[in-house]
């Protein structure tokens, strides 16, 4: 169990820092290139980070779970044929989702851009960023593999180093890029966010080196393993990859799932705002809810995403070793990890939202994206519970039904965006959402519970424990609202919002902390270590 937990750590805690650093750098981005500029930039990364994870085939996670199972049965030969064979096909993946992204752009490019008298982007302009990231597409495949391998071995430091120098690299050249273009050279938006989009090239070869220098640290003790083993399973090299892309192909979907239903907006938003008189603010309310806003609703699902990195690993070997009262208590800590620290984090950034955005970005246009943003946070929960139990599912030999719940839902997402769009306006792509992921966590749990016979008793219990805390904070959230805007403008001056949103995140995270710690549910979650709280709360 302090596997998972130290490894759920150290993952989420690089992916939180990496997902900061993606919130933060976006400020500056926004001050250079406006709405206009974030809705460019979301045009190309949509489909990007679509081919990225098709040209991967999921095989990075599948290897961690593949790797992990042979590791259990003594057999380390098996895994190093398979990263092998990994390198080579990523290599190859990679190559063909370049040549899909590269020479498909223009037509991405129209059927995205319906019409170029409305707006300020053109088709050429969307074309070209596009082709600028799709070479990101021949390094990051490669390279991802060694990440999943790593984690084979329930070594998550690799990969969360590496994804942090990634960013920082990512970030450094596309805010210098950026202000080269606009502020030195007077040049468009459209050709600073190409610099921009091709910046995904620089953070790739960044990791690289980092995951070299891992490799060539751990390289010895692993072929040590290799060379001592006593169990070896002589399986051919087809049946090999016959049974890594029967773990990688949930794993794509799963990796896929939020870029899908950005995906369905792409093509549609623009078009439906049109049809019900709100093409004006079209691209307003797209980079609020898919680039400026998703950027600040994506850090609690980072949670998720480090837990179900560093769960597969464990429930794999729980599940291989028929170990069922491990396996179920990994389930429930897994499930509750996320809640306790989700759920509260959504609502709060639900009841700061209008503050949240205007201090990061700006005041204008404030009843629109701080709304929409208000919205779109609890989606978030949704997201990272997808994250988690498709992991679980993928734990426990069940990675095919996440097929079946992800196609549910992006199902619903096709079926009723428009109409949705239609009736409520920019919200209406929210609505979309959360009736699609939503849908798939449902069938997820039902799977989980139907395959395994789990009981979801305590984790329902412990919910409603977190809800009640939430509501508390809530409330405290409130108050500090009510009482500062007797003197503090926080709804039309930056810093006032910026005031507003450090206050209310101290009050509201502060209180519930408390009650969660004070109830103990944090110890028996997260362990020991959170007793390090006891400086704050007990002097």
């Amino acid at each position: 169990m302090s596997n998972i937990v130290r490894g759920t750590m150290l993952l989420t805690g690089a992916s939180f820092l990496s997902k900061f650093l993606g919130m933060i750098y976006v400020i500056p981005f926004h001050w250079l290139v406006g709405e206009t500029g974030g809705t460019l930039y979301s045009y190309a990364y949509t489909p990007y980070s679509i081919l990225i994870s098709i040209s991967t085939i999921g095989v990075p996670l599948a290897v961690s779970k593949f790797v992990s199972k042979y590791n259990s049965l003594g057999d380390y030969e098996t895994g190093m044929r398979m990263f092998k064979a990994g390198i080579s096909l990523m290599a190859a993946t990679g190559f063909l989702g370049f040549l899909v992204l590269f020479f498909g752009a223009e037509l991405m490019a129209s059927l995205i851009i319906s019409n170029e008298d409305i707006g300020e982007i053109k088709i050429a302009d969307v074309s070209m960023v596009i082709r600028a990231v799709s070479f990101a597409l021949l390094i990051i495949p490669a390279m991802s593999i060694v990440r999943g391998f790593f984690q084979g071995y329930e070594s998550m430091a690799p990969t969360a180093v590496s994804q942090v120098i990634e960013q920082i690299a990512r970030i450094v050249f596309l805010l210098s890029a950026t202000f080269i273009v606009i502020t030195l050279f007077n040049g468009s938006i459209a050709t600073a966010v190409g610099f921009a989009t091709f910046a995904a090239v620089i953070g790739a070869l960044a990791s690289c080196v980092v995951l070299f220098v891992y490799w060539r640290k751990r390289k010895p003790a692993i072929q040590k393993q290799v060379q001592q083993q006593r169990v070896k399973h002589d399986i051919p090299k087809k049946d090999l990859i016959k049974e890594l892309f029967s773990y990688a192909g949930p794993f794509i979907l799963v990796g896929i799932a939020i870029p899908l239903y950005q995906s369905v907006d792409l093509f549609t938003f623009e078009r439906a705002m049109i049809a019900v008189g709100n093409g004006e603010v079209s691209e307003t309310s797209y980079s609020a809810i898919n680039l400026y806003g998703h950027k600040l609703v994506i850090i609690p699902v980072t949670i998720a995403t480090g837990l179900s990195l560093a769960i597969i690993p464990a429930l794999t070997k729980s599940f291989t070793k028929d170990n069922k009262q491990l396996l179920n208590q990994q389930i429930n800590q897994s499930l509750q990890i996320v809640l306790i620290l989700v759920v509260p984090a959504v609502v709060g950034l639900s009841m700061l939202s209008d503050v949240a955005y205007g201090s990061l970005y700006g005041m204008g246009n404030i009843n629109i994206t701080g709304t929409l943003l208000g919205w779109y946070a609890p989606v978030a929960l949704l997201f990272a519970l997808f994250t988690v139990t498709s992991a679980i599912l993928q734990g426990v030999n069940q990675q095919r039904f996440a097929v079946i719940s992800l196609s549910g839902g992006l199902l619903v997402k096709v079926l009723l965006n428009i109409q949705l769009i239609h009736v409520f306006g920019a919200k209406g792509a929210i609505f979309g959402t959360a009736l699609a992921a939503g849908t798939a966590v449902i069938l997820n749990i039902w799977r989980i519970k139907s395959s395994t016979r789990f009981s979801f008793k305590q984790t329902f219990k412990r919910f409603l424990l977190i809800c009640i805390f939430t509501i508390i904070m809530c409330i405290a959230i409130w108050i500090v609202k009510v009482v500062f805007g007797t003197f503090l403008a926080y709804e039309d001056s930056r810093l006032s919002a910026t005031i507003m949103l450090m206050t209310g995140v101290l009050a509201g995270g502060g209180v519930y902390l408390w009650f969660a710690y004070e109830s103990t549910l944090l110890e028996r979650l997260l362990g020991n270590r959170v007793r390090v709280l006891d400086k704050f709360f007990h002097r």
